[in-house]
């Protein structure tokens, strides 16, 4: 028997949906439901973190209208939409979780976290001097709602926020892509937000990194290839430039690579999302989309 949603939760577990709701549950672990199953599927919700396993179902779905993702970023996605349906990601989800991990990479790159972990491996207490982020300069590049939660994080740290979007927003006190080029000698922490597309790829590359001031931290919670990795690792092993990546490029960050032992550099690996704080925003927001969808109602948002 076929169904109209394909979910990765069960309706009664998200809550407020319309009982008896017509869905097949397949959380990307178990078998995926039959052909036969799938065949009036109109609304497909990806599984979060099984998007390689997820995607490749896209194809079976002959009757599909809607794509739906539990991440901001739809890069990975967007290639296997099919003409006719619709690509909906859920901003504002990952706002809190990707914002708490923000502001600790920042507080532990600056006060040296990573270092006195490995001398506390060693059992040695040395004390020493780190910069604070008080009376900093952080720049935001990418201003949208997870930067808003950033912003807001960062305000009781005494430093000055720069806020820099794709195109100005004076009305927000937020500058332009096209100020870049002024902005980044005064910035000491620069944090990329910002989409993958073929206009930020590698936006972070040589002339970007070399505008940075001198032991400045650069701060990836977008996507990996926003960086140019060559590029960083010229800088790093200058030991001009400090790093705190929560993405990579390549990712997942192969054993053996540069990046892993360079200087000055703190690894995630990409964890900016998974936390205790996405069930209940996931399930708040495939809520809403699910009832959007059942009333006819206009989706939001698209991609």
């Amino acid at each position: 028997m076929s169904a109209r949603y394909l979910l990765p939760y069960a309706p009664d577990a998200i809550g407020g949906l319309p009982a008896g709701l017509d869905a097949l549950v397949w959380d990307g672990d178990g078998p995926v439901p039959p052909d036969e199953a799938l065949r009036e599927v109109e609304f497909f919700c990806l599984p979060y973190m099984r998007h390689a396993v997820a995607l490749p179902v896209i194809g079976r779905l002959p009757s599909l209208k809607v794509v739906q993702t539990l991440t901001a970023g739809m890069d990975d996605v967007l290639p296997h939409v099919p003409a006719g349906a619709v690509a909906c990601n859920a901003p504002g989800l990952h706002d809190a979780s990707t914002a708490e991990l923000a502001v600790t990479l920042i507080l532990a790159s600056l006060r040296g976290v990573p270092h006195f972990t490995r001398l506390q491996d060693q059992e040695r207490w040395q004390q020493e001097f780190h910069p604070s982020l008080a009376d900093r300069t952080v720049l935001i590049l990418g201003y949208g709602s997870i930067g808003r939660a950033l912003a807001a994080r960062l305000e009781p740290f005494e430093c000055e926020v720069v806020r820099v979007a794709r195109r100005p927003r004076p009305e927000e006190g937020v500058h332009g892509v096209a100020e870049l080029a002024e902005l980044l000698p005064a910035a000491d922490v620069v944090v990329l937000l910002t989409p993958l597309t073929p206009e930020s790829r590698h936006l972070a590359d040589a002339g970007f990194l070399a505008r940075m001031k001198d032991g400045a931290l650069l701060v990836n919670v977008a996507r990996g290839p926003v960086v140019d990795t060559g590029a960083l690792l010229a800088e790093l092993s200058a030991r001009r430039l400090r790093a705190a990546l929560d993405v990579t490029d390549p990712e997942p960050l192969p054993a053996g690579h540069p990046l892993w032992h360079a200087p000055g550099v703190l690894i995630t690996p990409h964890v900016g999302g998974p936390s205790s704080a996405f069930l209940p925003r996931a399930k708040r927001a495939l809520r809403r989309q699910v009832l959007r969808f059942e009333h006819g109602e206009p989706l939001a948002p698209g991609h």
